[in-house]
């Protein structure tokens, strides 16, 4: 397994954050105990971190991941624990599940992953059958996935309010693995069986702006736990709207908007005397795959895109248009492997920590967006996160790696909270 190699000597302030968080993991871990008696857990999630060495924030929080076929095989077992902790609390008496992925079956690694989440749920003791939204699947087809396993899909039928497959298959639980970019189906909504992650997660409704809202508070209240600044864990954002980057409407309105946030940002760096250059990552507010991003670090840059940058801004996963972005504080990453730029990705499944793995990209900096053409991924094992050594180093990797857990829990925590603010049975 690579250890990772934080190539920066100004880790002094990452090195008193790691020291906080092991000395105070009983309080942390009651805390989190506490939180979950108070706010349903999200099914599954993966969160994407950056490890600055002055700094350890996530950046993004995906409700659908899309990437267990990179986790490290030996987690398994924790993997079909979760499962089964997660399913409990949706349908105990659950025999099957109907499992729903994304239509891009091209994507041979995405199926790969298919193939992972349907073994992690047949070793939890449940029969998977996988239902397809794609128009072009009108009976049951076979692909094969990267490593050769098969994974056929079928097309679902509706009847009723259930969802069922051809021959009768009527599970009482939904999983999707589908982001819902392209909007929500008809075929899905006001369906009786369980549906998890529910409709409101996807991408037709959520925005990462709203995730960051629920983050701040989050971040606050552990910050308070723990005696520290909540900026070493929390990135500032902003959101800007109205915007068509194709006709340049709104371009005043968004550099205006990285101007207060690079200033907002030289404070804090100032404080905490850093003297790297400050810089923002403007990316589309709802969607994922790593489109329609791009970092700066002077308002001028987002004035007068090529048309080049104005095409890659201007429409995300399922074409779906930007006009809103979040403006989010650039976390460096000087984290390596084997020389080439990395960034940890923690994944869980109800409210543990199943694994993760880094993203690592040879072709792209440390000021960069590593989710990228380009990019692989080496497998990280986390059974040591959840087991401390609280007598050891606090940068060892198995106490890294703990605090890796920690800050994602933390995004996991607020993906709670957010879901339960734009939840319609709640408004």
């Amino acid at each position: 397994m690579p250890i990772p190699h934080l190539s920066n000597v100004q880790n002094g302030p990452l090195l008193e954050l790691e020291r906080r968080i092991l000395e105070a993991q009983p309080q942390i871990e009651h805390w989190f105990r506490s939180q979950w008696c108070a706010h349903a857990t999200p099914f599954y999630g993966s969160v994407d971190l950056r490890n600055s060495g002055f700094k350890l924030a996530p950046v993004d929080m995906n409700m659908f991941p899309g990437g267990f076929n990179n986790l490290n095989t030996d987690m398994t077992p924790l993997a079909v624990q979760a499962a089964m902790s997660a399913v409990d609390k949706v349908c105990p008496e659950a025999k099957s599940i109907l499992l729903i992925p994304e239509n891009h079956t091209r994507n041979t690694y995405y199926l790969q992953n298919v193939a992972s989440l349907v073994r992690i749920f047949e070793l939890a003791g449940l029969k998977v059958r996988l239902g397809s939204l794609n128009p072009e699947i009108t009976e049951p087809t076979e692909f094969v996935a990267a490593n050769g396993v098969p994974v056929r899909l079928e097309p679902v039928q509706r009847r009723g309010n259930r969802l069922v497959l051809a021959d009768g298959f009527n599970p009482c639980m939904v999983l999707l693995n589908n982001d819902l970019s392209g909007g929500l189906p008809a075929m899905l909504q006001n369906i009786e069986q369980n549906l998890m992650p529910p409709l409101h997660a996807g991408w037709a409704v959520r925005r990462k702006s709203h995730h960051f809202q629920a983050y701040d508070a989050v971040a606050s209240e552990f910050a308070q736990l723990i005696s520290i600044d909540p900026w070493l864990i929390n990135p500032l954002f902003a959101h800007a709207g109205g915007l068509d980057f194709q006709s340049r409407q709104g371009e005043q309105v968004l550099a205006d908007t990285v101007s207060d946030l690079l200033a907002r940002i030289r404070v804090k760096y100032r404080e905490q005397g850093i003297e790297h250059a400050p810089f923002v990552i403007v990316k589309a507010d709802a969607g994922t795959y790593g489109m329609g991003v791009m970092s700066v670090k002077s308002p001028e840059e987002v004035i007068g895109l090529n048309r080049k940058a104005r095409n890659k801004m201007s429409v995300v996963k399922e074409g779906l248009e930007v006009s809103e972005v979040i403006v989010q504080e650039g976390v460096y990453t000087f984290e390596t492997v084997e020389e080439a730029v990395a960034e940890p990705v923690v994944y869980m499944m109800d409210r543990y920590v199943i694994g993760g793995f880094y993203r690592v990209h040879t072709g792209r900096g440390i000021d960069e967006n590593l989710n990228a053409p380009g990019m692989h991924f080496v497998p990280l094992s986390f059974e040591t996160a959840c087991l401390p050594d609280r007598l050891g180093m606090p940068d060892c990797p198995q106490n890294r790696f703990y605090s890796y857990g920690v800050i994602a829990r933390l995004a996991l925590l607020a993906g709670a909270r957010e879901l339960e603010a734009t939840d319609p049975d709640n408004a």
